[in-house]
């Protein structure tokens, strides 16, 4: 049996090892789901955003051809002026061939100093 010491330290280094692989991906963007991204376009930060000092993060569910290309997409959530420059990004990710149609759900993240 595992002492309380040993498992919050578990809990920890689980945790930190977590972070570190999402850490790994793409910064500002990644799938969130399981299909392999073979291409990672990132979005262009919109000058009204970066006027204004927008920040947040925008979610876009993107429906995945057999092929690999976007067939299509959808916001979930995020600020209206950030929300068009992700779609954009999104139409142009590329992923791995499968048996069929997959959705995605991508996820973008800005920040001013992008």
């Amino acid at each position: 049996m595992l002492s309380g010491v040993r498992v919050r330290w578990l809990a920890v280094t689980s945790l930190l090892a977590l972070l570190l692989g999402l850490a790994a991906l793409a910064p500002g963007a990644f799938a969130q789901e399981g299909r392999k991204v073979k291409q990672r376009v990132q979005p262009t930060y919109p000058a009204l955003a970066r006027q204004m000092h927008i920040s947040g993060t925008v979610k876009v569910e993107v429906v995945i051809t057999p092929a690999g290309a976007v067939k299509s997409t959808k916001i979930l959530g995020g600020h209206p002026v950030l929300a068009a420059a992700a779609e954009d990004a999104a139409k142009k990710w590329k992923f791995e061939s499968g048996a069929g149609e997959t959705t995605e759900t991508l996820i973008f993240d800005f920040k001013p100093n992008d």
